[in-house]
């Protein structure tokens, strides 16, 4: 029997949760070196599957199938596709920088309503999470994956609430108050997308029999399957609902800036660029799998809810006051581009989204990580608060440009590759769409160039005057995803080479080709 190297994958953070969690209460510094040291440990052997995997080989890899509910046909069954495989890497490269910008976030502090504040308990929590994400991206039972949809939002809650923004503008009540109301809404959204699910999760194993989904496709390619067509749609709509919370989609984002906002910055990196990755992840996973003629049926309209997204998200990013919100709505506005290249439904528009998700992932955690050494020195999150900050701290102005850069795609960094995919994808297929969304592109530009202006040029603020410049182990936070910025924006080959063969997979599970050009050949 071959080592279960997923498994290993996905344990091991699960395991160093439950050891970081036993460290005693006194010996904090401890706790926060051995939840690192499993982390690295996780990103190490998620080097190893990224390794193993073969872009050419088999669909579904390093697959493990175990009986688990034999009553109800549940399997513990996991494997892994060029898409599943770059997520899960995306996953195990974050999460160390995110502790390491989190390092004090969880500190004890000497206000009554944060005297509570356990460390242990918050690199554990990150380290459940992280165990939870990676295990989705490998699961091929419905309902193994639909468990852990469900499960990780405790964990997410307990950090949202728990170890909220310490830059908060109102009193510790108030604080507390908001915390609390954020962390709420996100758990309270997301159950009610996953309590939808699951009355689709059981009527699928009522149509197949089985929540394989290797056998559910099998049996759909093979005739032995078959739904009608009311069925296929209302099973969609259920799947597709629970994963258009998650991502998130207008109209169903309104928890997103209120998590981002009141949560630490590391944790709201969690949020945007791991947690919300299994939704639009599982979109093609599972909806174009599952049911292919119903998302076809449904792209219209899952059309214009993304341009929606784009637009809404954008203009919304443009108007905000608060640093924190301003780059939760443009996150909102970049997870319409990655939905858009999904339903676009051409190899390009999927590749695309697929690198979107891995490129927002790291460009987030660049713009995010930096924003909040930027409000732990200042102690606020408002924009009119800063000013003049690139004459007092270059370094931070500098790698704060830069992130800013990547998320308004500039060529050169690896998001405009990404966006640059969805936009020609899109256009082959619907035009008007392809012409919509590069309205997102200008609007990102204003949003971001007004931020770093509004915050980092002009006169120094009284208040600025003494903040310092990133120290080392900033430092390693930013650089590192920074060099990947610039790495995948000029050579993207190693992503593509892994994702489009899953592409061409989806591709062929939605029975779509790419839209051939009109151009007459030259005589």
């Amino acid at each position: 029997m071959s080592f279960p190297l997923l498994t290993a994958t996905a344990a091991l953070p699960a395991i160093g949760a439950i050891a970081t969690a036993a460290v005693p209460a006194a010996r904090r510094t401890a706790a926060k070196w051995l939840a690192l040291l499993f982390s690295l440990a996780t990103l190490v052997l998620a080097g190893i599957v990224l390794a193993r995997f073969e872009p050419g080989g088999a669909r579904y890899q390093l697959t493990e199938s175990h009986a688990w509910i034999k009553d109800f046909g549940v399997r513990y069954e996991l494997g892994v596709d060029g898409i599943g495989v770059a997520l899960l890497a995306l996953t195990a490269l974050l999460v160390p920088f995110v502790m390491l910008a989190g390092w004090h976030d969880a500190d004890p502090l000497e206000t009554k309503s944060s005297r509570w504040r356990p460390t242990q308990g918050f690199f554990a929590l990150i380290l459940m999470v992280e165990a939870m994400v990676i295990l989705s991206f490998e699961a091929t039972d419905v309902f193994l994956f639909y468990i852990l949809f469900e499960a990780m939002l405790i964990p997410m809650y307990f950090l949202i609430g728990g170890f909220g923004d310490r830059a908060h503008s109102g009193s510790d009540e108030n604080a507390a108050a908001q915390r609390s109301y954020a962390a709420v809404k996100f758990l309270l959204y997301n159950l009610a997308g996953g309590l939808i699910m699951l009355a689709a999760v059981i009527g699928l194993y009522v149509v197949a029999g089985t929540f394989s989904l290797s056998e559910i496709a099998e049996a759909r390619a093979n005739g032995s399957l078959s739904m009608a067509t009311s069925t296929e749609r209302w099973l969609f709509l259920g799947f597709f609902f629970a994963f258009a919370v998650k991502a998130p989609l207008w109209p169903l984002h309104t928890w997103l800036p209120n998590a981002m906002g009141e949560a630490t910055s590391p944790v709201a990196v969690l949020i945007t660029a791991v947690v919300d990755k299994v939704g639009t992840f599982a979109m093609l996973r599972f909806c174009l799998q599952l049911f292919p003629d119903a998302s076809k049926w449904a792209t219209p309209v899952i059309l214009v809810l993304a341009l929606i997204s784009i637009v809404y998200g954008a203009l919304l990013a443009v108007g905000q006051r608060d640093i924190k919100r301003l780059i939760a709505y443009a996150s909102i506005s970049h997870f319409g581009f990655i939905i858009l290249g999904i339903f676009a439904m051409t190899s390009q528009g999927q590749s695309g989204a697929t690198l979107y998700m891995v490129n927002h992932g790291i460009s987030t955690a660049a713009l995010m990580l930096v924003a909040g050494f930027l409000i732990t020195r200042r102690g606020s999150r408002l924009i009119a608060d800063y000013g003049g900050v690139q004459k007092v701290a270059p370094v931070l102005a500098g790698t704060f440009l830069i992130g800013g850069l990547a998320t308004l795609s500039l060529p050169g960094l690896s998001p405009f590759v990404s966006e640059f995919l969805v936009l020609v994808g899109t256009f082959s297929a619907y035009p008007v769409a392809g012409i919509i969304a590069t309205t997102g592109i200008v609007l990102a530009a204003l949003y971001v160039l007004v931020l770093y202006q509004r915050t980092m040029t002009g006169p120094v603020k009284a208040d600025v005057r003494g903040m310092a410049d990133l120290k080392v182990r900033e430092l390693v936070v930013v650089l590192p995803l920074v060099a990947l910025l610039v790495f995948l924006g000029v050579y993207p080959k190693p992503l593509t080479e892994i994702v489009n063969p899953a592409v061409q997979h989806t591709m062929s599970d939605v029975h779509k080709k790419d839209p051939q050009p009109e151009v007459e050949a030259a005589k």
